[in-house]
């Protein structure tokens, strides 16, 4: 069998700790990413600067003099971790094809706490989403699933998961002209009615494009602006006819319980995302790396009580 990065191959731990052995690396690389035709002030638009000496990571503006950190404005802003730190989870999270727990990630980063290790992370997944990506195009499955949830106080057992509710989730996969997987999306879904199925449709796919789904009747009012392949056999399970969503279902069940160990309702979004991001890079795992610093530059900051009340 041949290896499983043969068309792209992750940056190796060896080849990080190389790339960016200080803060001062880090920095230099974002800079880049946030400004890859030389600095421009948040203030007035002038392009053109210089870094300072004094301030790590600082730049002054050569029309207001006004001074920018590298990371002002952005989701690092305000963090008392290193930037350091921040490329080592920005690595963990796209290069390992399974992600990280919070657990996990407390104790390879080496933080003091938990909660700072799930902060840390969620602010990651706020970025995984493109504000530029396209909508799905051609032929398009689509079909919905239920994921098991847990509640805040409920212990994880030693054989399993307490199963304390599921809650529903859409999903849509992009295929090929030979019928292969290209890009999916996942959205929660609060409720299986027509409205939300549709709701779904219209913000992911294109336009005239082909949507193959179960025998759902709230798909039906999709027609005229969609073709609609409704396919339904008997007593057949969905995933004989609606293969590659129900891999992606299948794929995201076993994430959610091998490696999470179970998820929150008011959560569920943010796992969506980063499964999306990740099945989408599955053959672009370097880049990976790259875009999300990149998202995360572009991204405004947030607390944790915005993660907490869901203002984000």
């Amino acid at each position: 069998m041949g290896s499983r990065w043969k068309q792209d191959k992750p940056m190796s731990r060896a080849e990080f700790d190389a790339r960016f052995p200080d803060e001062a690396a880090c920095a230099r690389h974002l800079a880049k990413l946030r400004w890859p035709n030389g600095f421009v002030c948040p203030e007035c638009g002038i392009c053109g600067g210089w870094e300072l000496r004094a301030k790590p990571h600082t730049w002054e503006c050569s029309g207001c003099h006004r001074q920018t950190s590298v990371t002002a404005g952005t989701v690092m802003h305000r963090s008392k971790l290193p930037l350091r730190t921040w490329f080592e989870a920005v690595h963990l999270l796209t290069s390992h094809s399974n992600g990280i727990s919070a657990e996990q990630a407390q104790a390879q980063l080496g933080l003091g706490s938990y909660k700072t290790a799930w902060l840390l992370l969620h602010k990651l997944r706020r970025a995984m989403v493109n504000p530029e990506r396209t909508m799905l195009t051609g032929i398009v499955e689509v079909d919905e699933s239920e994921v098991t949830l847990r509640s805040k106080h409920d212990p994880i057992k030693a054989h399993g998961i307490k199963d304390v509710g599921v809650m529903r989730l859409i999903g849509a996969v992009e295929l090929d002209e030979k019928f292969r997987p290209r890009r999916v999306r996942l959205e929660p879904l609060p409720e299986r009615t027509g409205e939300r199925v549709r709701g779904f449709v219209t913000r992911n796919v294109v336009p005239g494009a082909t949507v193959v789904s179960d025998g759902f009747r709230g798909y039906r009012g999709l027609e005229p602006d969609y073709t609609l392949v409704p396919k339904t056999v008997g007593e057949l399970a969905a995933h004989a006819f609606l293969p590659w969503v129900h891999r992606a279902f299948s794929n995201l069940k076993r994430w959610f319980m091998g490696t999470l160990h179970g998820v929150r309702k008011p959560h569920l979004r943010r796992y969506l995302d980063e499964f999306t991001f990740r099945w989408n890079r599955r053959r672009l795992t370097r880049a990976a790396f790259d875009q999300l610093l990149g998202f995360l530059a572009r991204l405004p900051h947030a607390s944790e009580r915005d993660f907490v009340l869901q203002r984000v």
